[in-house]
């Protein structure tokens, strides 16, 4: 895998990786934001695998169940974001990936090898993400209450353009 940085301002990094035959896209990635420092950032790409782990959660289990898929796929779309959990970037990330015959398998992204490669794009956010245990769901979810040492934005409403 190599990267750029393509851009930055006080509001915002962003940043190309481009991954290369039998990289895996996770582990990679999690090296990429540990490199950089990335602490709070979205992501999107495309790209093919020679061979992906999808994963659904059961919310009835608070587990998630296997999906895997051992053939060539087009990357559809790859999504994501990056944010603290306990300290450490975190990667949550979800993929659609198309078959041979049109067909499409989609979920939780847990593993994915690169084959023939893997454009993503990365904008990282000056603010922290945290992640924490969420007991309903059993998940590390992102919590805006505990923005690593920083106070929440002030969250404005939407509002309609006057007619």
């Amino acid at each position: 895998m190599q990267w750029e940085l393509l851009s930055e301002d006080e509001q915002e990094r962003t940043y190309l990786l481009v991954f290369e035959t039998g990289d895996e896209l996770m582990a990679k990635l999690m090296g990429f934001a540990l490199e950089a420092g990335i602490t709070a950032a979205h992501f999107t790409a495309i790209g093919a695998f020679s061979e992906v782990q999808l994963a659904f959660f059961d919310w009835n289990n608070k587990s998630y169940r296997s999906i895997p898929v051992p053939e060539q796929v087009e990357a559809i779309m790859v999504a994501g974001d990056i944010a603290l959990k306990e300290g450490r970037p975190s990667i949550h990330a979800h993929a659609v990936v198309g078959r041979a015959d049109g067909s499409t398998r989609g979920g939780h992204l847990r593993k994915a090898v690169v084959r023939p490669t893997l454009e993503l794009i990365v904008l990282e956010s000056p603010r922290y993400l945290q992640r924490t245990f969420d007991e309903e769901s059993g998940l590390a979810l992102i919590d805006l209450n505990a923005v690593a040492g920083h106070q929440p934005a002030k969250i404005k409403k939407a509002q309609r353009p006057a007619a």
